[in-house]
């Protein structure tokens, strides 16, 4: 198995997230387990890259205002329209779309949070996704950032609920 980079990230999200695992081993010793796993180097070291990348998130100023300006950083964003770039639209289609803005409407996401998901989406090796691989993407944001245990929980039941949606 050489595996995706969204493989590999779903693969640790599930042992790492969802398993009694105490914690995520540091990056080398993970690096070691993912491949021992099967998983090949390069896409190894790019799906490490995406985690680093995604935890970096957590501290963007604009997601700090929101958590403090609010007690739910899920309530705090007014409704916002998205205008989607050229290279978005071509590898985000529309029911894809269409789940991230329901997500935003259903209070499970806010728009900080839809362009975090964006950008991990964009930095993901695929030509384009499928409602699967977005909703995955939006539980691995949501359960990255602190404060966001509802909202995560909810992701997890419409990731696990649905037919044809992976299980753990």
């Amino acid at each position: 198995m050489n595996g995706t980079v969204l493989d590999i990230l779903i693969y640790v999200f599930d042992r790492y997230m969802f398993d009694e695992v105490p914690e995520v081993p540091e990056r080398e010793a993970l690096a070691r387990d993912l491949e021992s796993a099967g998983f090949g180097e390069a896409n190894v070291e790019r799906a490490l890259d995406w985690l680093a990348d995604l935890a970096g998130e957590r501290n963007r100023p604009e997601l700090d205002l929101v958590e403090r300006t609010a007690g739910e950083a899920n309530t705090a964003s007014p409704p916002s329209i998205r205008a989607y770039l050229p290279q978005e639209l071509a590898r985000l289609p529309v029911d894809c779309r269409g789940l991230l803005l329901s997500l935003e409407q259903a209070g499970i996401l806010n728009a900080l949070q839809r362009e975090i998901v964006i950008d991990r989406l964009m930095a993901l090796d695929a030509e384009d996704f499928d409602l699967e691989q977005v909703r995955w993407v939006v539980l691995m944001v949501l359960s990255s950032q602190p404060g966001q245990e509802q909202a995560c929980a909810r992701m997890e039941d419409i990731v696990f609920d649905l037919p044809g949606s992976a299980t753990h």
